[in-house]
Parts: C-alpha cells; sequence; structure tokens
C-alpha cells in the first residue's frame, strides 16, 4: 500500500484580508476597549498590562510627609526609650509615673512603628503607602482620645499636652488627605 502524499501547503492569505484581520482580533480580544478604557495592541500587552498602569502618581510633598513622620516617629521612640520622665514631663508637665516601663515599652511600640515608616518612604507600591498612611492616622487617632481622657481624668489642662492634641488632630487630618489621594484612580490623559 502506498503512503498517501500529504497536500501541498497552501498559502493563506486571511492576514492580508482586512475583514478576517479583525475577526481574529476580536475572537482573541486585542484591540478593543477593556474596563479601563485602555486599547491593547497585543495578547501580551492584554495579559501582562501595561507598567504605566501600575505606576503611582504620588501626591505633592507625599515623600516629604513620609520623611517627617518616619523622623518624628523614630525621635519620639529613642527618647521614650532613653529618657522616658523627660517625655512624660513635657507632655503632663506633672510628676512623673512611678514606673518607666510604660513609657518604654511605648518607645518600643514607636520605634516599631517607625522601621515601618522608614520602609514605606523607599518603596513605590501603592498599597503598601496607603497602608502606612492609614496605620499613623490611626496611631495618632487613639494617641488623641487616650491624651483627651487623661486631662479629663486628672482635670488639669497642661500646655504640652493641648499642644499634643492639635499637632495629633492635624497629623490625622495630613494622613487621611494623602491616603485618599494616594488611592485615587489616576485621570486618563
Amino acid at each position: 500500500m502506498a503512503a498517501k502524499q500529504p497536500p501541498p501547503l497552501m498559502k493563506k492569505h486571511s492576514q492580508t484580508d482586512l475583514v478576517s484581520r479583525l475577526k481574529t482580533r476580536k475572537i482573541l480580544g486585542v484591540g478593543g476597549e477593556d474596563d479601563d478604557g485602555e486599547v491593547h495592541r497585543s495578547k501580551i500587552s492584554q495579559v501582562l498590562g501595561n507598567e504605566i498602569k501600575f505606576a503611582v502618581r504620588e501626591p505633592l510633598g507625599l515623600r516629604v510627609w513620609q520623611l517627617v513622620s518616619a523622623v518624628m516617629f523614630s525621635g519620639v521612640a529613642i527618647m521614650a526609650l532613653a529618657f522616658p520622665d523627660q517625655l512624660y514631663d513635657a507632655i503632663f508637665e506633672e510628676e512623673p509615673a512611678s514606673s518607666k516601663t510604660p513609657i518604654r515599652l511605648y518607645g518600643g511600640a514607636l520605634l516599631s512603628i517607625s522601621l515601618i515608616m522608614w520602609n514605606a518612604l523607599y518603596t513605590a507600591e501603592k498599597v503598601i503607602i496607603r497602608w502606612t498612611l492609614l496605620t499613623e492616622a490611626c496611631y495618632f487617632a487613639v494617641q488623641f482620645l487616650v491624651t483627651t481622657v487623661s486631662l479629663v481624668e486628672s482635670s488639669r489642662i497642661a500646655t504640652g499636652a493641648m499642644l499634643l492634641l492639635v499637632s495629633r488632630v492635624l497629623f490625622i487630618l495630613i494622613s487621611i488627605y494623602y491616603y485618599y489621594q494616594v488611592g485615587r484612580r489616576p485621570k486618563k490623559v
């Protein structure tokens, strides 16, 4: 029995035919707009994505705020660890607490948060930046509440504590502002 010869290769002209090319692109899902309004030129760019889409457009002053926060958290943490009595006296203007342990634990917690702040300063990932800003805002809110309750319980108004409260409200507003600015979708150009 003789082996059948395969038919001769015929060149298809479908790629030169405009209608056929459009049909092929439609089947592949290429060339049309996706949910974000972007037009992909190839399946590869559609699967891998466009790196411009992932670039964070940073609000003006974000990196400066992150640097100020990291320095501020580190400074207060070192002061709480090394000089707990002076830190307590500067805020509440009264005799220091009998035990330095709670103030030093506070310094250790602040030092841990400051390490997160320092690392967030060098990242470009939007999620990490937003989480650190939210952590910062939550910390300032808790500190505001704790300081307010302490002042009400002691029925004393210390200048240092009032300055701390005003600064914490300002820091909460700044952190929340940047949190929402980083989370906004960039405008289409």
